[in-house]
């Protein structure tokens, strides 16, 4: 063996061994307390999220600058690139057992890496969040990496998937980036996220309040409905995540891929015509329609990936695939408030909408709504600005939209659900469904008030005039006469009928008056 020959030898044993501490991460025994909390570490959840043998770290060698402490493996996270069921993202995951996964000037830089060459590259970004925040050596450092990793979302936002896991701890101004992000994922009893914790709520305003109840998985998705998904462990996350990614395309520049179709594409189901009550105040459950219409998978699982699940459960946003392609579906859902549209629900839809005209996912719309939630709560929290940014989003959304009425669509939101004049290119209608300003009973009360005052018996006077209200004005075929629904249709041919609509339109070319930006309602 020559000199030159062992002396590079020597060097790859160095390598070797630097690559053996930097991948250790914190160390056995703070790996090990990661464990005892029912924790994946860093390195186990990206090899859990990726495809065998396809990660690609960058910047294992990293180290941060500030002199004043000790060095962190790696700088407590791990960066890089690898594919999920074939399709590349880029990825960050914190390491918890490395100085509690704190952010510093390095740390942050490694994240802008990955961030940068995700936009370049044109693929998914996933994020993993598991850290104790800002590391407070590294001082205005650190809060100007965050500073960055937020410009870097909102540059992002709309040429790529942004997908956030929070695994862990997430408070202050950390959890701005997930906020930032297109889905946020948050496990059952492991996850937080909150501006402020428990003890400065406490000390500001006396309530006494755990880590749980103000940050936990629940709390985060149903009442602030910041959190897309909440699941019961790590590997269902891991699992969501993967599903999710299936429907998406890689960036704007892509429309998704059309998977092979396990369903039959005129598929006429009978059980459609018996699954909606033709009372209007009766309820039944919109995801029993979903399950029907949609393409089946096949396996038994569930044929829709639904989002904010457990927040405005009175409007339903969710994937599915039609005739193998991706589809976004906005559905009231008469099971909750009677599928009345509200704050919530508008707000929802909304950024949903948003989200899939971004990344050119056609737009199916499901309509069972009676109005707009009245009362003085929703007035007053602003229901007028919260229900116009759904009437933005779907008038800004170039993407092919098609609106089928189920049952009733009565006054301001009919508009709210996207019909023709807000921008509808298909609108598709059910034989028995009421469109109108408002429903029968409200409008006889209003328009034969007097006469129902001189009626020998008012009961029967205001029950034929209900009937004659619905015959003459409340059904779809007056619609139809106007060119405001397109067709009316069988229950049975549903499917049948939203596949031919959406080939008709699938490749539509709509161009708008260049500017800068819109002003969306705030």
């Amino acid at each position: 063996m020559t000199e030159e020959t062992g002396s590079i030898d020597k060097r790859v044993d160095d390598l070797r061994a630097r690559r053996r501490i930097a991948q250790s991460m914190g160390g056995a025994d703070a790996v090990a307390k990661q464990r005892e909390k029912g924790k994946l570490t860093a390195r186990e959840r990206i090899e859990m999220l990726l495809d065998t043998g396809t990660f690609t770290e960058i910047g294992l060698f990293a180290q941060k600058r500030n002199p004043d402490y000790k060095e962190v493996n790696a700088d407590a996270v791990i960066t890089g690139f690898g594919k999920i069921n074939g399709k590349k993202v880029y990825l960050f995951s914190q390491d918890f057992s490395s100085m509690g996964g704190t952010l510093s000037e390095v740390h942050a830089a490694k994240i802008w890496r990955v961030q940068d060459m995700a936009v370049q590259d044109g693929c998914p970004i996933i994020g993993i969040n598991d850290s104790g925040g800002a590391r407070i050596q590294d001082g205005v450092d650190a809060l100007n990496g965050y500073a960055g990793i937020f410009y870097r979302n909102t540059y992002a936002s709309g040429i790529i998937p942004q997908i956030c896991l929070i695994l862990g701890p997430c408070a202050g101004g950390a959890v701005y980036s997930p906020a930032l992000m297109d889905f946020i994922f948050m496990v059952k009893g492991l996850s937080h996220a909150f501006i402020t914790g428990p003890r400065v709520v406490k000390a500001v305003t006396s309530q006494d309040i755990t880590e749980e109840e103000l940050g936990g998985a629940n709390a985060v998705q149903n009442k602030a409905g910041v959190a897309s998904r909440t699941e019961k462990s790590e590997a269902d996350c891991i699992a969501s995540v993967k599903e999710l990614l299936g429907y998406l395309p890689s960036s704007y520049r892509e429309k998704p891929e059309r998977l092979a179709v396990t369903d039959t594409t005129d598929r006429y189901d009978e059980s459609l015509h018996e699954l909606v009550p033709t009372s209007p105040n009766k309820v039944y459950d919109m995801h029993r329609l979903i399950e029907r219409i949609f393409d089946r998978s096949g396996d038994g699982k569930k044929n829709y990936f639904e989002l904010f699940g457990g927040f405005a459960t009175n409007m339903i946003t969710c994937f599915a695939r039609l005739d193998g392609w991706t589809v976004g579906i906005i559905a009231n859902q008469p099971l909750s408030k009677a599928g009345c549209l509200d704050i919530d629900a508008s707000d929802k839809a909304a950024r949903f909408i948003r989200f899939c005209d971004a990344f050119n996912l056609p737009l199916v719309t499901l309509v069972d709504v009676p109005g707009y939630l009245p009362g003085s709560t929703q007035e007053w929290g602003g229901i007028i600005r919260h229900g116009a940014k759904l009437l933005y989003a779907y008038s800004e959304a170039t993407v092919p939209k098609v609106t089928l009425t189920i049952r009733k669509s009565y006054g301001g939101a009919y508009i709210g659900m996207c019909c023709r004049g807000l921008g509808a290119d298909t609108t598709l209608a059910w034989p028995g469904a009421e469109l109108a300003v408002m429903g029968p009973e409200g409008a006889v009360s209003i328009i034969y008030n007097k006469e129902m005052g001189k009626a020998e018996n008012p009961e029967e006077f205001f029950s034929q005039k209900v009937d004659q209200y619905r015959e003459q004005f409340a059904n779809p075929y007056r619609a139809a006469a106007h060119l405001y629904i397109d067709a009316v249709i069988e229950p049975g041919e549903t499917r049948a009928q939203l596949i031919r609509a959406l080939d008709m339109i699938r490749n539509k070319v709509e161009t708008r008056h260049p500017k800068k930006h819109g002003i969306m309602p705030v």
